[in-house]
């Protein structure tokens, strides 16, 4: 083999190197191009995602500020109410009052007054709780005393010292109550039923 020869040898071996590494160059590229495309589409997936949730959120406070916007104002509100009630059965309670020909008017004028009220409330959603003969239920009541009754089960609400009112579906103020238990046995009772039950069995 000539020097020649060699050398064309030499040159078309390096053309194929050449070639080779072209292509393996290409390929890298592809490869690069789609990892950097699936790369782009999970970020903007992800971004799409979260434009989605905030404007469920924004929707929903949205949504939350219109329907209960004036919740705080309604819960001060109901001191009005209270005061009202207490009003009226401070006139009727009044002995000085009692015998006057003007104490039903007086009467009757505050319970307009609170009809009127009671009217706004019930068409801006506020209701009053039901609580009397039902189950106490931490979610609405708020058990101010205990009350001994035989006849009812415990846990039963038998008076209502404070009314509890809803907005809605959001509690604006707990039901103050009286709820029911079992009359509880002094030390000398139970001793006198174990007494009883001893002599029994020894019978």
């Amino acid at each position: 083999m000539t020097k020649t020869d060699i050398k064309n040898e030499e040159n078309s071996l390096s053309e194929d190197k050449i070639e080779i590494l072209k292509n393996e160059d290409v390929n890298s590229n592809d490869e690069s191009t789609e990892n950097k495309l699936k790369a782009s589409q999970e970020k903007l997936l992800r971004t799409m995602a979260e434009m989605e949730n905030q404007r469920r959120r924004f929707e929903k406070e949205n949504k939350e500020s219109f329907e209960y916007g004036g919740f705080s104002f309604a819960g001060e509100s109901l001191a009005l109410l209270d005061n009202i009630d207490r009003a009226i059965v401070s006139f009727k309670n009044d002995e000085s009052l009692k015998n006057s020909k003007d104490l039903s008017k007086i009467i009757d004028g505050i319970e307009i007054v609170k009809k009127d009220l009671v009217s706004i409330f019930k068409k801006n959603g506020i209701t009053p709780i039901d609580c009397i003969n039902k189950k106490f239920d931490p979610n609405f009541h708020q058990a101010m005393l205990e009350i001994e009754d035989e006849t009812k089960n415990s846990g039963m609400v038998v008076q209502e010292i404070q009314k509890g009112y809803m907005m809605k579906s959001r509690l604006l103020r707990p039901s103050f109550v009286g709820v029911t238990k079992k009359k509880t046995q002094s030390k000398e009772t139970l001793q006198k039923d174990e007494l009883n039950i001893e002599e029994k069995e020894v019978k």
